[in-house]
């Protein structure tokens, strides 16, 4: 066991000094920037997972989120004379995220939609685009949406290209929630074609030498920011902005220096002079994103992103022990009243069990996250997650706890009640105590799959580590070092516990071995406190 808490200590220890090295300076930056920055806050939300180049985390330094959307965010605010603040969800979650007053607005491509009018507000487009088609370099028979009959072709998830797509018809439509992952899929060969916005094409796809783009523009976009439906003053206050920002040409410089300013942009601002400003935050992207890098380079930048995965790693071991206590208490209630309780309460508790085990984990954390708002129950992410996966888990604790009782042999019970305890007693003091050493080592087991599952809280704006392997990964088009690098922190995590299963695995059959001689010493040394 002094091993185990040391092993356990040492990798606590590792992850705070690797997650601290960036947030001792945003420590020390947001004490100086609450005495100078009193401005009311303007919360934003959008997903930098794969958002480029409207948002994602910087290639040079991962912890700063950089895109054209933010500079837009940013000049607002600055109008505004309020503090942006950004709240991280998934793209097809971000409407539900603002219904669910999680933000203020939300940002991030969202397109002028009927049936996203029906629900949001939008403010006034600040860009207009179209959608490119993209195949691989070798494949002369695609040249327009019409050609993809009969193939594959792969776009983002609710989104208008996805609809042009099934207008067509005869076209195997696959549905992606980061962008470079449909361009790898195309790279690779899973897919025949791509069908994106305009920006996504260029910053996934341009650099790309397996991919070119073909035929025409296609279809005409316009990007909003959204607001709730009651939100009427800051729509107007954020339109006041917009048109100052287009009067004043400071988003004609926000798109120049994202290489963004196009021929349809040109016509929507009726703006057709020569770009002034060099395309400097494309060039940066691009100078990242060369096809060959060096392994030192490489290294630089999982050294780069260290930082970022302790301090998701952090989180992950945080989510994981809450929801495990949870898990382990509500699981022990479970058990006892299904085995002692009376026949309703016991009912009750073996439909708890069924209806748990038999709906999936993803679907409860999304009941638990956005559907109890709407009736008053608003829990943070970490306590959504948290108590999502205790809930979970505790249904299967219960069935373990359950087997533990049932292994102790109920001469126990009867020689218990023969020296005068009570049932309450005797299952105090004789019955749990063995259960308890029988279900150790499945319950390590359990917390060591409950520290896999917890990936599942990315999708309800959790940071973990699931989450920033996404955001990194999509950032530098390299899913295969960081993949690894995710893993043997998992595997680091998770070894004191798969160490510590053993351990007691082989404590409690040397006990075996040597005659089961605790039966008889637990319920000698309990019953002599009550003759």
């Amino acid at each position: 066991m002094k091993k185990f808490a040391l092993i356990l200590t040492l990798i606590l220890i590792a992850l705070c000094a690797a997650a601290p090295s960036n947030a001792a300076t945003q420590a020390s930056a947001s004490v100086a920037e609450a005495v100078e920055d009193n401005r009311p806050e303007l919360r934003w939300g959008g997903d930098s997972e794969g958002g480029f180049p409207y948002m994602f985390p910087s290639p040079v330094n991962p912890d700063k989120l950089i895109g054209f959307e933010v500079d837009i965010v940013d000049a607002i605010a600055e109008y505004l004379d309020r503090k942006p603040v950004y709240v991280n969800n998934a793209w097809d979650n971000l409407i539900p995220g603002l219904e669910r007053k999680m933000y203020d607005i939300a940002i991030n491509g969202l397109e002028v939609t009927p049936e996203h009018e029906e629900v949001i507000n939008f403010s006034i487009p600040y860009y207009k685009t179209f959608l490119q088609l993209a195949v691989r370099k070798e494949t002369n028979d695609i040249k327009t949406i019409q050609d993809c009959k009969g193939k594959k072709a792969g776009t983002l998830k609710e989104s208008y290209a996805q609809e042009m797509l099934k207008e067509v018809g005869g076209i195997d439509i696959k549905t992606y929630i980061v962008e470079a992952n449909t361009y790898e899929d195309l790279a690779n060969g899973r897919l025949d074609a791509a069908f994106f916005d305009h920006p996504i094409a260029l910053y996934s796809a341009g650099f790309n030498p397996e991919i070119k783009f073909v035929g025409p523009p296609v279809g005409e976009l316009k990007y909003a920011i959204a607001m709730r439906k009651a939100d009427k003053g800051l729509q107007r206050d954020i339109n006041r902005a917009l048109v100052y920002l287009r009067d004043s040409g400071k988003l004609r410089e926000i798109y120049d220096k994202w290489n963004l300013w196009t021929p349809v942009m040109a016509e929507e601002f009726n703006d057709y002079s020569p770009t002034k400003i060099e395309p400097v935050y494309y060039n940066d992207w691009a100078e990242q994103h060369k096809p060959v890098l060096t392994l030192s380079k490489r290294i630089a930048r999982y050294v780069d992103a260290m930082p970022a995965f302790g301090r998701a790693a952090i989180v992950t071991m945080q989510v994981s022990i809450t929801a495990m206590i949870l898990a382990i208490a509500l699981g022990l209630a479970l058990a006892i009243t299904r085995v002692f309780a009376p026949k309703w309460c016991s009912h009750l508790a073996s439909c708890y069990i069924e209806v748990v085990r038999g709906t999936p984990v993803l679907i409860q954390l999304f009941f638990i996250f956005y559907g109890l708002p709407s009736i008053g129950i608003k829990l943070s992410p970490f306590w959504a997650g948290a108590i999502g996966l205790g809930l979970n888990y505790a249904a299967y604790e219960a069935e373990i706890y359950r087997t533990g009782l049932f292994a102790i042999p109920r001469t126990q019970w009867e020689a218990a009640l023969a020296l005068g305890m009570t049932r309450w007693q005797a299952m105090r003091e004789v019955i749990l105590p063995q259960a308890v050493r029988v279900v150790i080592p499945p319950i390590t087991n359990d917390f060591i799959s409950l520290l896999k599952d917890s990936s599942l809280v990315s999708i309800i704006t959790m940071v973990d580590l699931t989450k920033t392997y996404g955001q990194i990964s999509a950032t530098y088009y390299d899913y295969f070092g960081p993949g690894i690098l995710v893993a043997i922190i998992y595997l680091i995590i998770g070894l004191p516990f798969v160490r510590f299963a053993r351990y007691t695995e082989k404590r409690l059959g040397a006990m075996d071995k040597d005659g089961k001689r605790g039966h008889r010493e637990n319920i000698y040394r309990s019953s002599t406190r009550y003759l």
